[in-house]
């Protein structure tokens, strides 16, 4: 059964890119344009165990917002935060997480992603 991934990201080109990439990857990808959509997505979908997120995003919260609740409410997802306007350090972010600057090189976030839910399976 494939990993589910929810890709929040607000330009429609960079999220079906790395949605995309996800998918042949053999992921099975959601996609969010911003943080109030993606937990409706989290709400309706509990098999999804990885956050992709931009930080700048239109809306009620934004990537790093989005990243701490989802943290509080599904603490199984994994998350990684990628914005092309700031860094970010450990500290900003939740307990676990990993950051990448864009423009990130996709097969990294495939690999981190891995990475990611083999730690969680322990």
């Amino acid at each position: 059964m494939p990993i589910a991934v929810l890709v929040v990201e607000d330009e429609a080109l960079v999220r079906f890119d790395i949605a995309d990439y996800l998918s042949e990857a053999g992921f099975e990808v959601h996609e969010a344009a911003g943080a109030d959509q993606a937990l409706a997505i989290l709400e309706a979908n509990p098999n999804i165990r990885l956050l992709f997120t931009d930080i700048d995003m239109p809306g009620s919260m934004d990537g790093l917002k989005l990243s701490a609740a989802v943290r509080n409410r599904w603490p199984p997802v994994q998350i990684i935060v990628t914005s092309g306007n700031r860094s970010v350090g450990d500290t900003d972010l939740p307990t676990g997480s990993m950051f990448f600057a864009k423009p990130y090189i996709p097969a990294d976030i495939v690999r981190s992603m891995n990475t990611l839910i083999a730690r969680a399976r322990g």
